[in-house]
């Protein structure tokens, strides 16, 4: 079974009941998830765990078909998007024209994103990685990426915000959109997402995941049980501006740094 964070208060997420293969949402939760809702969008705060594509499970087993089913719209966009694991906004548009404003602006590489992480290891000071990645040709995983002298430019930024107990409450500035681009990095200078089934202390742990779900040995070696990374904030630059759609932290991330006196200041607003 996995666990689930969902939520009760607007775009704040706190735990509620797993299904058995994943995620089903509910109305009220997905309402809940909402940050902000205009004609044009509507942008909500997904909680790790909560895949954002149309899945075999039925509408309501994805964020893209929920959504579809409770706003009763035909067709949705997605203009940005987010792994499973990952929590933070996603913002959705309700028809063609705002999509395709939005959609330019990413194919311009006008969109800059935020992100909060829990690193492992204390970070004492900023760091810029320039890596080049590419798919890790070695891997047992084929989705694994990994730093490669041949590999497509990379940059991300870490600014570390707070360090205690072993972890680094980071945020964190991907200057180019590769695939895992912030796990691959946060690995490479030695700083894992903590969680991290592919990148972290076994990448055959994903595997394992695949196969038989959160298993007591990954308890043991991770200590959270997503990767825990959040998108707080994009920024779509387009022919209007600055469009910005943000999203507190979510609650587990939050509850995890509480717990360990890591401070996360006005992360969780």
């Amino acid at each position: 079974m996995l666990v689930r964070s969902g939520g009760s208060v607007r775009g704040t997420l706190v735990p509620v009941p797993a299904a058995e293969w994943g995620w089903l949402i509910t109305p009220e939760e997905l309402r809940s998830w909402v940050v902000e809702e205009t004609p044009e969008i509507i942008a909500v705060n997904k909680p790790g765990l909560v895949v954002c594509h149309p899945s075999k499970h039925g509408p309501w087993s994805s964020l893209i078909g929920a959504a579809r089913e409770h706003f009763g719209l035909e067709r949705l966009h997605m203009p940005s998007r987010l792994d499973r694991e990952t929590s933070g906004v996603v913002v959705l548009a309700k028809d063609h024209k705002t999509a395709s404003r939005l959609q330019r602006a990413a194919e311009r590489r006008r969109v800059r994103k935020t992100y909060y992480a829990i690193l492992t290891g204390e970070l004492t000071e900023s760091r810029t990685v320039k890596e080049p990645l590419a798919r890790d040709q070695t891997a047992a995983f084929f989705g694994r990426q990994a730093v490669a002298a041949d590999g497509r430019p990379a940059e991300t930024e870490f600014v570390p915000l707070a360090a205690a107990s072993g972890f680094t409450f980071a945020r964190v500035h991907p200057n180019t959109g590769r695939l895992h681009q912030i796990r691959v990095h946060a690995a490479w200078m030695g700083h894992a997402v903590a969680g991290d089934k592919l990148y972290g202390p076994d990448p055959g742990f994903m595997l394992e995941f695949i196969r038989e779900g959160f298993t007591a040995r990954m308890g043991a070696a991770l200590p959270f049980r997503r990767h825990a990374l959040h998108a707080a904030e994009i920024v779509f630059s387009t022919v209007r501006g600055d469009e910005t759609f943000c999203a507190p932290l979510a609650r587990d991330m939050a509850d995890f740094c509480a717990r360990i006196g890591l401070s996360v200041g006005n992360a969780v607003l």
